[in-house]
């Protein structure tokens, strides 16, 4: 499971006292709320499914599918349906081989979602093992699913304009300064990716 909200406010605490604009981002802003997912296959399938569509268009693409295969879309049923009845629940060729490279590293135990190695970038290169798992995708699962403390997806821009915000640059930073910046906040990142998307669009900054 996710980062509690125990843990975010311990965290956030003790980032505050290391960079005074994060006190003050924390102060006008309050704590945020937990992001928490399940841990397992259904995760990263809902992570293929809502991939570059809305919202309502991949929870209608999941309805079908478990409408189609059962409601715990097993990975063995999904394997074995043909092209023409998932194309008809929404997945396009892309993401069905997208989710069949997810399935069949499940169904073969290559990949098992509750035993990833304790490292996080080893982790982060098993998930990324799957297409159309990208280094985002691995890291949202991380720290969503599992709660891992200092994960950092440096890559999001809702992470790259809270920064911005948080600690008033002159513009958002790219994917390369976003990690530099965040380098001495080490435990305690996942909170603060968490923070910096409670941040990005808060009236109250």
């Amino acid at each position: 499971m996710g980062l509690s909200a125990k843990q975010i406010e311990t965290s956030l605490d003790a980032l505050a006292t290391l960079e005074p604009k994060m006190a003050a981002a924390l102060a006008a802003a309050g704590y945020p709320e937990p992001r928490i997912r399940p841990r397992g296959y259904h995760t990263l399938l809902r992570t293929i499914v809502g991939q570059q569509v809305s919202v309502a268009a991949a929870a209608s693409v999941w309805n079908k599918l478990q409408a189609l295969l059962g409601e715990d879309i097993p990975p063995e049923k999904l394997l074995a349906a043909d092209f023409d009845a998932l194309r008809g629940c929404g997945l396009s060729r892309q993401k069905q081989g997208y989710a069949r490279s997810l399935c069949e590293q499940v169904v073969a135990g290559v990949l098992d979602l509750h035993d990833l190695p304790d490292d996080d970038e080893t982790a982060i290169a098993q998930l990324t093992a799957i297409k159309g798992i990208g280094r985002w995708s691995a890291e949202i699962y991380l720290l969503f699913a599992e709660g891992r403390a200092d994960i950092w997806p440096a890559g999001d821009l809702a992470v790259q304009a809270g920064l911005h915000k948080i600690l008033g640059l002159t513009e958002r930073p790219g994917e390369k300064e976003t990690r530099a910046l965040a380098e001495s906040w080490r435990p305690h990142r996942g909170a603060a990716a968490i923070f910096t998307w409670h941040c990005y669009n808060n009236p109250a900054l």
